[in-house]
């Protein structure tokens, strides 16, 4: 399918949780709030990747980035 448009959505699990457990795991209802209200506007969800980056030099935190096209 050929879309006109495109729109990326980085979704981050809490600083705070991966600091004092290690890991909080990424906010699955920030995330499906943010594809609700963008599918509403006639977005759909292309392709999407779990990316893990080092946070505050000790820690790993993982993230969600979602491409959306219409």
């Amino acid at each position: 399918m050929k879309y006109q448009e495109y729109k990326v959505i980085h979704v981050v699990e809490g600083g705070l949780g991966t600091i004092f457990l290690g890991a909080s795991g990424i906010p699955l209802q920030k995330m499906e709030t943010a594809l609700n209200q963008h599918v509403q506007d006639g977005w759909q969800l292309v392709f999407q990747c779990i990316e893990k980056k080092r946070y505050l030099l000790f820690w790993q935190r993982e993230s969600v980035i979602m491409t959306l096209g219409r």
